[in-house]
């Protein structure tokens, strides 16, 4: 698949990225290169090959699923301008 001048200057506009008429050729050659790199990659047979989430095996270190605070309250609460027993205490932006 190639993609024209057209195109470049369509992909462009959805992609919200101002080009100039100078930057248009090289933008689809760029594309064209990267496309065609897409098709090699369709050539390749992977017929029985497991997908994988990395290049080395490896096992995920598990841990406790504990529930903290971080115990860092005071912290906290110190950041706010105001506070109430332990709460954020805001303005009230409802009627």
């Amino acid at each position: 698949m190639a993609v024209d001048l057209a195109t470049v200057r369509r992909i462009a506009h959805l992609a919200r990225i101002a080009i100039s008429d100078a930057e248009a050729p090289a933008l689809q050659g760029e594309l064209n290169a990267i496309l065609t790199f897409v098709e090699a990659l369709e050539a390749v047979d992977v017929t029985g090959v497991e997908p994988m989430t990395s290049v080395t095996p490896m096992k995920l270190p598990m841990r406790d699923d504990v529930v903290t605070d971080g115990e860092i309250e005071p912290q906290v609460l110190a950041n706010a301008p105001l506070t109430e027993d332990g709460f954020f205490v805001v303005p009230k932006v409802v009627e």
